[in-house]
């Protein structure tokens, strides 16, 4: 019996998903919460401008490719861009030539450099037997809606293996140092509300996976089974975060967090 029933998975472009933010609270936005409600309540009125850092892309482009396939990344990017005649090389990207080329386009542009880093990633998420058992089977970007806690939620998922559960990429500067670098960006946050908002749904708490793969030589993967008890702990953080959310909406308040005397201790 599957532990995940995919036809519970909406099939939506991540500009639709990204456009429902007002209505639905999402993992990012209640991470982005917890650290500073002030800067939340900023980014949600439009005060913050929200342009796309590059490195993004490259994230993005990679999950295309690694999880959607070779022809939703070649239809979803366009990739290289126009050769000099007299090297047989593609031109600069800072050049008149490769700039007019990228203005054509009616798709993020991938540089060659770019696309061959894509390409490198994939390549190192295909040499970790674990990574490739648990994308076998299973759905890309699937979307699910639920209320949780009170409040209209959104996930979306990396990709649900029907019978193994929540799998997501990410990609990373260095593997030795990923662990350290997830409870740094609060990882265990993001998956316990995913499971969660998941729960209401099918009405059970199924396993969390990350894929981590580097973005530099030796391009490493690796494959972590995040800890039950991790997760739970990061449930009751979540949920005392939504009901501070609640009243911060009621309230009109929103707090930087630092609002009070501290004391610097330096050993």
């Amino acid at each position: 019996m599957s532990l995940i029933d995919l036809t519970i998975l909406k099939d939506e472009p991540a500009e639709v998903y990204h456009a429902k933010a007002n209505e639905y609270l999402s993992s990012h936005q209640l991470n982005e919460f917890m650290q500073c409600p002030f800067l939340y309540q900023k980014r949600r009125a439009g005060l913050i401008d929200t342009q796309e850092p590059s490195a993004f892309l490259i994230g993005r482009a990679a999950h295309t490719r690694i999880l959607e396939g070779i022809e939703a990344y070649e239809s979803q990017y366009a990739i290289g861009g126009p050769i000099n005649p007299s090297t047989g090389k593609p031109y600069g990207n800072t050049t008149k030539k490769f700039l007019e080329w990228q203005e054509m386009q009616q798709k993020p542009v991938l540089p060659i450099e770019k696309a061959e880093l894509i390409a490198s990633l994939y390549s190192g998420v295909q040499m970790n037997r674990y990574a490739c058992q648990l994308l076998e089977n299973g759905k890309a970007e699937g979307v699910v809606r639920a209320e949780y806690c009170g409040l209209p939620c959104q996930i979306r998922i990396d990709w649900t293996n029907p019978e193994l559960g929540i799998v997501d990429l990410k990609t990373c500067d260095n593997l030795t140092w990923f662990e350290s670098d997830a409870r740094r960006f609060g990882y265990q946050y993001q998956f316990a509300f995913y499971q969660n908002v998941l729960d209401q749904v099918i009405g059970r708490m199924v396993p969390v996976y990350i894929i981590a793969v580097e973005k530099q030589e030796p391009y490493r993967c690796g494959v972590w089974q995040v800890n039950s008890e991790t997760l739970l702990l990061a449930r009751a953080e979540i949920e005392a975060a939504i009901e501070r959310l609640k009243v911060a909406k009621t309230s009109d308040q929103w707090s930087t967090g630092y609002e009070e005397l501290r004391i610097l201790n330096i050993a």
